[in-house]
């Protein structure tokens, strides 16, 4: 892979915080044609520094009104209970976001939930119960005081 320059660089930095700006206000903005623009993206996204394009979406205003983050311990270190989990997971949607985790919890959970009971019903019927969950600790947001952003793409 070729080294990012500082141009690259803020291409990065701006695309992470507006994936829909146009080729000429890129252009605009870094100084360059919007063909050179368009290269760079081209080569950002064929080098796998550019891995997707995504929109974000308002939970408030979709009625997800709880955010939790959920720790999961397996009942069991085996690869089974792990593809049990990972099977789990990927079949519930309330759950946005998932990561394998050192310490205490083999799992992090990030899910969002419309209210309370329905918090209540994915822990207490679904994951609870589960064979491969050995224990669940879960806990709510009260206010998200950052978004998630972009990655820190400085030299």
């Amino acid at each position: 892979m070729a080294k990012l320059d500082s141009t690259d660089r803020r291409l990065l930095e701006i695309l992470q915080a507006n994936a829909q700006n146009t080729a000429q206000e890129l252009s605009d903005i870094l100084h360059l044609s919007p063909s050179q623009i368009g290269r760079r993206r081209q080569r950002l996204e064929a080098e796998g520094y550019i891995t997707g394009t995504t929109c974000t979406v308002s939970a408030e205003k979709l009625g997800l009104s709880v955010q939790a983050f959920v720790q999961i311990q397996t009942a069991a270190q085996t690869a089974e209970t792990h593809s049990a989990i990972n099977r789990l997971i990927g079949s519930q949607k309330e759950i946005t976001a998932a990561w394998t985790m050192t310490g205490d919890a083999d799992y992090l959970l990030r899910v969002y939930c419309a209210d309370l009971p329905a918090l209540n019903h994915l822990i207490q019927k679904v994951l609870l119960p589960h064979p491969s969950v050995g224990r669940v600790l879960s806990q709510i947001v009260m206010q998200q005081l950052k978004d998630d952003s972009g990655l820190p793409v400085a030299g």
